[in-house]
């Protein structure tokens, strides 16, 4: 009888192990899972500060501006003008400091995370951010706007696809959900 209650525990035993062993495989892959979902908020909010930050370059004197909450509302004109709706804490750190990019002006020309951690995300990035591949940490990821070097405009969030072209009637003929109509004399 003695056998069996030994055998019983070490079942046991193994089972708990097994256990917990998954429950770490699983809590391992929910942190990972919640460091991209960081990662792609801080690719969201940087490109945001950098698309506002050219906005409020361009609206005006070629100026960069003095501090984040000039996005908010411009202090250079009368009228209330936003270049961005509110200002994104940093989803790394969850404080709403950013580390600063000066301009030649004094202004800010960009932002960056103050993370040390080591980014998931290493390399396919777009063309806007692919300054970002093989950064050794997360403050390495300066989302700057310059005019010199900006030649692929930032993208706006929620902006329209790109139609495809409009199909033409083969030999003149009229179409209906890119086909020709049949039996129809040609115009």
């Amino acid at each position: 009888m003695d056998r069996e209650h030994g055998f019983t525990y070490l079942t046991v035993l193994f089972l708990v192990a097994f256990m917990g062993l998954g429950l770490a495989l699983a809590g391992e892959v929910w942190q990972t899972g919640v460091a991209r979902e960081r990662e792609v908020q801080l690719l969201y909010a940087g490109n945001q500060y950098r698309r506002a930050i050219e906005r409020y370059y361009l609206s005006g004197l070629n100026q960069y501006p003095r501090s984040l909450e000039d996005l908010l509302k411009d202090p250079r004109k009368p009228n209330t003008e936003r270049y961005l709706r509110r200002l994104y804490p940093d989803p790394l750190t969850a404080k709403g400091e950013w580390g600063i990019v000066k301009g030649p002006d004094g202004g800010i020309m960009g932002v960056y995370s103050q993370s040390e951690d080591k980014p998931i995300k290493v390399a396919g990035f777009p063309l806007v951010n692919r300054d970002f591949e093989g950064a050794a940490k997360y403050s390495d990821w300066k989302f700057v706007y310059s005019p010199q070097t900006q030649q692929v405009p930032v993208p706006a969030q929620g902006a329209p696809a790109a139609q495809p072209p409009q199909q033409q009637p083969v030999s003149g003929m009229p179409m209906t959900g890119g086909m020709p109509i049949t039996g129809m004399p040609p115009r």
